[in-house]
């Protein structure tokens, strides 16, 4: 039986490895074509697929099972479960895989794009940039339909030259950045906090009006501390929350 085979990633030495393979190992589950098979590689085999030993592979698959996106058969093997609720809570600990997991396996429609002036509230981030790259995508349920977020990204336009727009329908911006522009991310910086939803939000969450949302900003930087792209997405408050885990070491 042919194994799902699972992206590849760069491990940071300043973060648990288990971490960084589970939460790899997850987008590469979200994200997964619905031809792909089921069965996972074995431990052994995943483990050498991420250069991590055994135990710490079986400490990041036990997140995955915990999440109920994959089941463990003793002697059959470790399988994806193919219908494991989506869009749920969130553990971020400073990885870009991290990011690429928290929005990953989602159906994607991208309502518009095109270049846009830079809002005033966004100026900061895009110094003596006149124009950016707008895409905005509404994301829902890969199994029910329902609508979960919409997001705009604001791009900088010569990154946007080289953007495909079927790759945003089926990746995360961070992931497109990353793994096709090939940009070098340093790091993300997330702003969560509480809203309530106005009308469009409403609309497109199909939420009342009013009611809870979280509002998430995310930016993305390179390794010379330019600004590649502003996150501002709408999560309804009912089907998400966020964890942030400390690293003391």
């Amino acid at each position: 039986m042919t194994s799902f085979a699972p992206d590849s990633i760069v491990l940071n030495r300043k973060l648990p490895l288990w971490y960084q393979v589970s939460q790899s190992l997850r987008a590469s589950i979200l994200g997964r074509s619905p031809r792909d098979p089921l069965r996972l590689p074995t431990e052994e085999q995943l483990a050498g697929h991420y250069g991590v030993s055994v135990l710490t592979m079986r400490q990041a698959l036990k997140e995955l099972e915990d999440e109920g996106l994959i089941t463990r058969h003793r002697r059959r093997g470790t399988f994806i479960e193919p219908h494991a609720r989506r869009g749920t809570p969130v553990r971020l600990l400073g990885s870009v895989d991290a990011i690429v997991a928290q929005q990953s396996g989602m159906k994607a429609e991208l309502l518009d794009h095109g270049p846009v002036p830079v809002p005033p509230e966004l100026a900061e981030y895009f110094p003596r940039v006149p124009e950016v790259a707008l895409y905005h995508r509404l994301r829902c349920d890969g199994k029910t339909g329902e609508p979960t977020n919409h997001a705009r990204n604001y791009v900088r336009p010569e990154l946007a030259e080289r953007i495909d727009l079927d790759d945003l329908v089926r990746w995360p911006m961070t992931k497109v950045l990353r793994d096709v522009v090939g940009m070098d991310i340093s790091r993300i910086t997330d702003t969560v906090e509480a809203r309530l939803a106005d009308p469009e939000t409403a609309r497109l969450l199909e939420v009342p009006l009013l009611s809870p949302i979280l509002h998430y900003t995310g930016i993305t930087y390179d390794t010379d501390g330019r600004v590649l792209d502003v996150a501002v997405i709408h999560y309804r408050g009912d089907r998400f929350s966020f964890t942030v885990t400390l690293d003391a070491t």
